[in-house]
């Protein structure tokens, strides 16, 4: 059997047992493979062949052009790959057991403080609020809270064409984009999971919403006051404006009517933090603000965790670092004797 055919039945292992995530997946795909064409050119034809000196070479080789951080995917990739090799009998013994990932720098998250935050979200609320009184049409249909008010198709219908008006859909977009944020500061959620999220994953009676987070692992969340007024406004108002006959249940649409991007959900948080004077932060500065404020505010460790769907409760410890710099701040400020 080729090495190639090896590294399929691997991917094979990977999604069916492994629950990781399609860009994972792509991105060990591409560390083995590069490995083992750089293998190959030595002409080393099978894995039994290969030794750790040759794989440290390899790794030698690489670390010449790429960060650490990529060299210690790229050995974690490695170390799967032979391990699985082993375990299935492919190889007699496993010659990437004794690699070592590079210890790597643990910076602190970039976080905004929660007057900041505040400062973030009055400003969106304001600026949706201006901007959708001259625009959105207010005899838009009932609520289409799980479907209500929806044909069948969950869409709404309209007899004209002003409803897509420039300014109609400038106010659905000012809705839209005040929704986003809300509910990335109030759930903590990646903004991969944002833009994934559909109509029937939001539970308004119970303010909490199903997300699809890394590996198709699903998870509730809960959300406030500010985010669900944030979303009935969207959805009854601003979504309405925006539908189209392939919209489906996405919950965010552009103003083609199609899904939104990431791109598009980065490009919104950037804008409304420049606007509201704040540091400059993406959506996943918000999710690391979300979990320090909840645990400055005495939220348990691991329910922080599972809000955030974290696999490591090593991950989330990150934050309590955030909240002692800022413990250590304020005693600065307010003892005497600091």
């Amino acid at each position: 059997m080729q090495m190639d055919e090896h590294v399929h039945d691997f991917v094979t292992y990977l999604v069916a047992n492994c629950g990781l995530s399609d860009n994972t997946v792509k991105a060990y795909v591409s560390d083995i493979d590069s490995c083992l064409h750089t293998l190959s050119l030595r002409g080393i034809r099978s894995l039994d062949a290969v030794s750790v000196d040759d794989l440290r070479s390899w790794l030698a080789r690489e670390s010449r052009s790429h960060a650490r951080t990529s060299m210690a995917r790229r050995i974690v990739a490695i170390r799967r790959f032979f391990a699985w090799a082993h375990e299935h009998g492919v190889i007699d013994t496993d010659p990437a057991s004794t690699l070592t990932t590079p210890k790597l720098a643990q910076p602190l998250p970039v976080v905004l403080n929660e007057a900041q935050a505040a400062r973030l979200m009055q400003q969106v609320e304001t600026d949706s609020r201006m901007r959708s009184t001259a625009g959105v049409r207010e005899d838009a249909p009932e609520k289409v809270h799980g479907g209500v008010g929806a044909d069948t198709d969950g869409e709404h219908k309209r007899g004209d064409d002003d409803a897509r008006s420039p300014s109609a859909l400038d106010s659905a977009m000012a809705l839209r984009d005040a929704a986003m944020v809300e509910v990335l500061y109030a759930t903590g959620m990646r903004v991969a999971e944002l833009v994934g999220l559909d109509l029937d994953a939001i539970d308004f009676s119970q303010r909490t919403m199903r997300v699809t987070g890394k590996g198709n692992k699903q998870r509730v969340v809960p959300f406030g006051v500010p985010a669900a007024h944030a979303l009935e406004r969207w959805i009854d108002l601003g979504r309405s404006t925006c539908v189209m006959p392939d919209s489906g249940r996405a919950l965010f649409l552009g103003v083609r009517g199609m899904r939104i991007n990431q791109r598009v959900a980065r490009q919104v948080v950037h804008a409304k933090a420049r606007e509201a004077g704040v540091p400059d932060i993406g959506p996943h500065a918000l999710r690391h603000s979300a979990a320090t404020h909840m645990l400055d505010g005495g939220a348990d460790l691991r329910e922080v965790q599972e809000m955030l769907g974290h696999a490591s409760l090593n991950t989330t410890q990150r934050y309590t670092h955030v909240s002692i710099e800022g413990l250590k701040g304020r005693y600065r400020q307010a003892f005497p004797r600091a």
